[in-house]
């Protein structure tokens, strides 16, 4: 076996796994294709790999909307491989002849043609594989797979609905689901979905041996945030909060934030059990993988999260901080009336009569519905409340009201300076209540109505919570990122973009965990005109690439979204084509390669664009994810050939090897 060192300077390349292409992948790449992705790495001078998320997601084809933190994904099984499939053949050949040809994989479709077609091998053979002894001693040795199984099951008799909406099963206990698992009834159901995980682990390891003989580091991707519709949150609840929706703070792309639906962790229950959830993924994932990226690295300090009833993000905070008290309130001064006035949102009379009267077409009726319907006034003042009833935006869009009315009351939702903190629950008396300021608090019709000298009073209280708060961040992520390292032989890489604490860089540069510098968003925000950070200047303990699995391709940036002029005189090559063709590919991929950063990865699309062979006619047809969007685009991208086939392009092969032969930067 092939020595490997992740501490050496490599480049490497990332793909989605579904994106791989070969002679013999079946509708969408396999685990089996990493073997031979590898070898072209190999003949191009790479020395990494990195996958993004495997985990099974069943119908949906985001890899971030996982069903399960262990299990792999059915789509990326060689079914031809397993000895099972031996009289299939000729369905396996009419499968894959039903997709090879499209540009774009069908996601759903292909899913369910391969799960259907495991379905008719396991029937065929399902005497020999319930005795299968190999698959009991598999299954012996990972405990996830019960829960996954039973999860699975349940799911099929619940026609893929969320677990929250399942007619029985929606809590059961650690005992329940043994139970289940041991219903003789129920047998074939459970071991269909473990026999499937068996073959898919055998694969992938069998893949990732090969890929370490040829002495290529295999990096893998550990979303943070487990879907709610999980078996990690059906079986063990106690270690989510799932009153709590996380997600990001409002910016100039996302002015509401961003709510992504996922539960937040328990981090005491996880510390209670001795971080054994955490322990064991890692070392699942480390059976494949010899690095591994931990996506939004920033929620194990602090997670941006919101009522799981809100529908945007921006009446969020995060978790854990240190909260205002009502009794601090008070001793700045706030009397009961100040304090509802800075946590409540007050809507004038007008505001409401012009957003709903304009679009209704002056209809009073409409108007006054409202009142009735959504608001308390207060006294005779011209000024309203919301309803006791209404408690969120959800509550907010479920009125019967014009539609106009719900937009102008969604927005004023949040018109405040201090949201009250309840987690689901409420607490018994204001006295007793604790908030948190808002994003924009400073916009609100509260803020603005005060003196100079008491938003000076304010924002200095505020800014002093936030110091504490940071406190607890930096003992939260020194704790939680430090028994991942532990724990693990495997090199940690952090997605560490967007608003990261002072804390963050020196507990990553402590631990060893390698940073992000995505190049495009790597500047100096607090100098005039935010110039490009120079490549020299890139820590060594850092990744850096031109683009994201979120972002568009380096053609698609350079053609429509670069300041050209100024990136090129930052690289030094100011006459730089405004045409992306393989020229300009050379120069940006080489001025990027020469960063300072242990690892220098690129998205595949952007190295085929060294050669003139593989431009799609549109770039944007060339993106793996558009945020934000749910369609049957988003991870469905596949290479435009065969690997093989673009192995043999010598354009391409030969630009690649300079590439991987470019040396860093010093800085000057």
């Amino acid at each position: 076996m092939t020595e490997i060192s992740t501490n050496k300077r490599l480049l490497g390349l990332v793909v989605p796994v579904g994106a791989l292409r070969s002679m013999q992948s079946a509708g969408t790449g396999e685990f089996a294709d990493i073997v031979e992705l590898a070898h072209f790495a190999k003949k191009l001078g790479l020395g990494l790999i990195q996958l993004l998320p495997v985990n099974d997601t069943g119908y949906e084809s985001s890899p971030y909307f996982a069903l399960t933190a262990f299990g792999l994904n059915p789509i990326y099984m060689r079914i031809g491989a397993i000895p099972e499939a031996a009289d299939f053949k000729s369905k396996i050949e009419a499968l894959r002849d039903d997709f090879e040809k499209k540009t774009r994989f069908p996601y759903y479709q292909v899913a369910k043609a391969k799960i259907s077609l495991l379905r008719d091998i396991y029937d065929a053979n399902r005497a020999s594989i319930e005795k299968d002894a190999a698959l009991g001693k598999w299954i012996t040795a990972n405990k996830w797979v019960v829960p996954y199984a039973v999860y699975r099951a349940l799911k099929d008799e619940h026609e893929m609905k969320s677990w929250r909406e399942w007619h029985s099963s929606r809590h059961l206990t650690s005992k329940e689901i043994d139970a289940l698992w041991n219903n003789s009834g129920k047998r074939s159901a459970h071991i269909f979905w473990a026999w499937i995980q068996y073959h898919l682990d055998m694969q992938f390891q069998q893949a990732a041996r090969e890929v370490e003989k040829l002495g290529i580091i295999l990096e893998g991707d550990l979303p943070i945030l487990m879907n709610e519709d999980s078996s990690d949150v059906w079986a063990h609840p106690e270690l989510f909060n799932q009153n709590l929706s996380a997600g990001a703070p409002p910016d100039m792309y996302s002015p509401a934030g961003q709510n992504w639906g996922f539960p937040i962790y328990n981090w005491k229950a996880h510390e209670d059990q001795n971080f054994e959830w955490w322990k064991e993924r890692l070392a699942v994932a480390a059976r494949y993988y010899k690095a591994y990226r931990i996506d939004h690295v920033l929620g194990f300090f602090r997670i941006w999260a919101t009522d799981k009833n809100n529908v945007s993000a921006a009446l969020g905070r995060y978790v854990e901080s240190v909260p205002v008290r009502y009794a601090e309130l008070k001793a700045l001064g706030y009397d009961a009336g100040r304090i509802r006035w800075v946590t409540e949102p007050h809507i004038p009379t007008n505001e409401v009569w012009d957003a709903v009267q304009r679009a209704a077409c002056g209809n009073e009726n409409e108007v006054r519905h409202v009142f009735d319907t959504a608001l308390e006034r207060i006294g005779d003042e011209e000024l309203w409340l919301f309803k006791k009833s209404i408690t969120c935006e959800k509550d907010i869009l479920a009125l019967d009201i014009h539609s106009a009315a719900k937009n102008y009351l969604t927005l004023a939702w949040s018109n405040r300076i201090f949201m009250e903190i309840r987690d689901g629950g409420s607490n018994n008396t204001a006295g007793a209540a604790e908030y948190a300021p808002l994003w924009y608090y400073k916009t609100s019709r509260a803020y603005t109505s005060l003196t100079n000298g008491e938003k000076a009073e304010l924002d200095k209280f505020i800014e002093k919570k936030k110091t504490a708060s940071e406190k607890i961040w930096k003992t939260q992520g020194d704790k939680l990122l430090g028994v991942l390292a532990a724990s693990s032989s495997m090199l940690p890489c952090a997605e560490d973009l967007g608003a990261v604490p002072e804390c963050v860089p020196k507990t990553l540069a402590k631990l060893k965990i390698l940073g992000l510098r995505v190049t495009r968003w790597h500047r100096e925000w607090n100098k005039e005109g935010t110039p490009y950070v120079p490549f020299a200047a890139y820590p060594e303990l850092s990744v850096c690439t031109p683009a994201v699995h979120d972002s568009s391709t380096v053609r698609e940036w350079w053609e429509r979204e670069a300041s050209q002029d100024e990136f090129a005189h930052f690289i030094g090559a100011p006459s730089l084509p405004r045409v992306y063709n393989p020229g300009t590919a050379r120069t940006v991929l080489k001025a990027i390669a020469q960063a300072a950063s242990r690892f220098r990865v690129f998205q595949i699309q952007d190295l085929l664009h060294l050669s003139p062979r593989w431009y799609a006619e549109d770039a944007a047809s060339e993106r793996i994810n558009v945020p934000g969007t749910n369609n049957e685009f988003n991870w469905t991208w596949r290479l435009p050939a065969t690997i093989c086939e673009i192995a043999d392009d010598t354009e391409l092969v030969n630009a690649v090897k300079e590439l991987a032969a470019v040396k860093k930067t010093t800085k000057k």
